[in-house]
């Protein structure tokens, strides 16, 4: 996939540093397009709404904690309805497509943009598309309405399938324009959304009237700006049911040791936040912050002490942490996404674990190994990501009718916002681990932090150098309250 160039980035400047990051307009580069009154003024659902249409000036802060003397900071663009919109609703041909990795909430984001554009907008023509991107040049569609979705969001996985892989932003663009569609909507994570702005700025490039929306989904919850992606607090529940066997496992048995690996390839965010959930685990090794097995601050001499103070231990481990650590781990190779490879760090920890205790120290201990993977990521999403899925889509809705484009949409500091796709592309969201959130966690297991007090001051100077705005501005948010 040809990478994107983002030529268009919009910047508004105003008062006391304040900085707009605004999405790309259809009026931006068609002039002269008609508008329309908001159907939305005409429905009986939202009469009663006090000023339900956002005013064009209302933005959200990325940055809410301040001092008195800070400048304002980078704002985006707020989520909701316009009171005029650049469609008609007989007009509107959407698509939906869901790529990469299954997620829970994938089915009910799909549910609620039919629903949106048809009892919204009434908008009755949206196809879904299968099989991910591949499936617009490759595949069949299948037509979406309200009855055939009414009952998918109980259901895990996606009713009109992904896969990774199979950009070509020529052809996908050819098969927009043939098949006359205007609004399309795609639901990925952070390679998907790269592949969504090189079809929105191949559509820019032939002057076209279809806006491109983009709804964030990853399981991991590693794309920046946003406060989460949906889907992640299914994932955090669904791992508690991992760490409780593994916990009646370890207690119930002579030196038991539970061992559960949590998906997480390079942000540790499930594994964190599921530990301190449970508060049953002892250790939690995820790949922001390097372990080692030896010494005797290591993770070995940890186990030891732990397995006599309690005669238990539960260890969660993200599925990619320690990977250098792997003698077979190769950094290079990639899948069809763009994701490294990873080995079985799960097996490969539980392995090195065993052999310890019975080769060197001559000691027996009753390991057992859970690997919930891809039973977390196929369930359907609990009654929080059912709404915040709802929220999402129809923010991709309004913004799409209003004649935005270029965009997903995202809660930042609890407000539903527009973001330019390269804010979310171009890095990766991580656990900070000079931050209070990881401290909470290690203050929770009492486990070794693993970094000497040179490895701190390195990590604290990563952190600063990565988090400046345009100005100079020190602005990401940490999180920390």
């Amino acid at each position: 996939m040809e990478e994107p160039h983002y030529p268009d980035k919009k910047l508004v400047k105003g008062e006391l540093g304040y900085v707009l990051d605004d999405v790309p307009h259809l009026s931006d580069y068609i002039p002269d397009l008609p508008t329309y009154p908001n159907p939305l003024q005409d429905n009986a659902a939202y009469s009663i709404v006090k000023q339900y249409f956002v005013h064009t000036d209302d933005t959200v802060p990325q940055k809410i904690v301040v001092h008195k003397d800070s400048p304002r900071g980078r704002h985006f663009r707020r989520a909701g309805p316009r009171q005029m919109v650049y469609f008609k609703s007989d007009e509107v041909h959407a698509c939906v497509v869901t790529c990469g990795g299954l997620c829970p909430g994938l089915n009910t984001v799909i549910r609620e943009i039919v629903c949106a554009l048809h009892d919204m907008y009434g908008v009755s023509k949206v196809l879904g598309i299968e099989g991910g991107y591949k499936g617009f040049y490759s595949r069949n569609t299948i037509t979406l309405t309200p009855n055939i979705v009414n009952v998918i969001h109980k259901r895990g996985g996606t009713i009109i399938g992904t896969s990774r892989g199979g950009h070509d932003t020529a052809k996908i663009v050819d098969s927009i324009q043939d098949r006359g569609i205007n609004q399309v909507y795609i639901i990925g994570g952070g390679g998907t959304q790269k592949g969504a702005a090189a079809i929105y700025e191949e559509i820019r490039r032939r002057g076209l009237k279809v806006v491109v929306a983009g709804i964030p989904k990853t399981i991991d919850n590693d794309i920046p700006v946003i406060d989460r992606s949906f889907g992640f607090d299914t994932a955090v529940e669904e791992a508690q049911r991992a760490i409780n066997a593994a916990h009646v496992e370890a207690e119930s048995m002579e030196n038991g040791v539970g061992v559960v690996k949590l998906m997480g390839r390079d942000s540790g965010f499930i594994a964190m936040y599921a530990t301190l959930a449970s508060r049953d685990v002892d250790c939690c090794l995820i790949p922001e912050s390097p372990f080692f097995l030896e010494g005797k601050d290591g993770l070995f001499k940890f186990i030891v002490r732990r397995l006599k103070e309690n005669g238990h231990m539960v260890i969660v481990i993200a599925e990619g942490a320690g990977q250098e650590l792997l003698t077979e781990y190769r950094r290079h190779e990639k899948d069809a996404s763009g994701n490294r490879l990873l080995k079985d760090v799960g097996l490969w920890i539980s392995q090195q674990i065993k052999d310890y205790f019975v080769m060197q120290l001559k000691m027996t201990i009753n390991l057992k190994y859970i690997d919930p993977t891809y039973m977390i990521r196929a369930v359907p999403s609990n009654a929080s990501d059912n709404v915040y899925c709802t929220l999402l889509a129809q923010s991709a809705v309004h913004g799409a009718m209003a004649g935005y484009t270029g965009f997903t949409t995202g809660l930042v500091n609890g407000r539903h916002t527009y973001i330019p796709f390269y804010q979310i592309t171009e890095k990766q969201n991580k656990v900070v681990i000079t931050d209070r959130m990881w401290a909470r966690l290690l203050s929770s297991t009492n486990q070794p932090s693993f970094m000497s007090p040179k490895d701190v001051i390195e990590a604290k100077k990563e952190e600063d150098s990565s988090t400046q705005l345009l100005d100079g501005e020190n602005c990401k948010d940490k999180k920390s309250s």
